[in-house]
């Protein structure tokens, strides 16, 4: 959407082909957490990719996967057994917990918020709540997709407000033994939702 074409980017800079030098506060989305070119990382993917660049974990397990995962479930809280699965992008993660939820409780229902966004497949689309650049035109989507009002105090409603909606949603409207998963986006990072 803007007219700059990115050559690198590293340490909240972004250089464009013209060498203007801007910084990055859409922080390249999904390195947000690491930071672009993160040095770390770079060096991790560098040495990875001498050793292998793809194998798919189901036909032939690899240890790197397998650390990922037992790290994960270490940070994850509390005392029970934890399962960990890998995907490519935000949109499959999604697709594939609604489907292990459903799966897991025989329940069809997902309620999704307000606001939020989660990804560009067809059942992602279907959670998310903005139609324009992303759902116009690309329906019919997915059933069993319930959306209640997020807590919006300063222009929506407030917290009260808004999980009375939410319960009056998943009793009435939804039914409890119909739901099988709430998916939540407590960071909003797509701009524009909440205005």
């Amino acid at each position: 959407t803007l007219p700059v074409y990115v050559a690198e980017a590293g340490g909240g800079i972004a250089v464009d082909v013209d060498g203007n030098q801007l910084i990055d506060f859409g922080s390249g989305i999904a390195v947000t957490s690491v930071g672009n070119s993160a040095p770390r990382v770079v060096e991790a993917v560098q040495a990875q990719v001498e050793r292998f660049t793809h194998t798919c974990f189901m036909i032939t397990p690899y240890e790197p996967y397998v650390a990922v995962a037992e790290a994960l479930n270490s940070f994850t809280p509390g005392n029970f057994e934890k399962r960990t699965a890998l995907f490519n992008s935000g949109a499959e993660a999604v697709e594939n917990a609604v489907k292990i939820a459903r799966a897991y409780t025989g329940r069809p229902a997902v309620i999704a918020f307000d606001h939020a966004y989660h990804g560009r497949t067809n059942l992602t689309m279907a959670l998310t709540a903005k139609n324009m650049p992303y759902k116009h035109g690309f329906g019919p989507f997915a059933g069993e997709v319930y959306r209640a009002p997020m807590a919006y105090p300063y222009r929506g409603p407030g917290a009260d407000e808004a999980f009375q909606a939410f319960t009056d949603l998943v009793s009435i409207q939804v039914g409890v033994s119909n739901t099988a998963a709430v998916i939540a986006e407590p960071i909003q990072g797509e701009g524009g939702f909440v205005e």
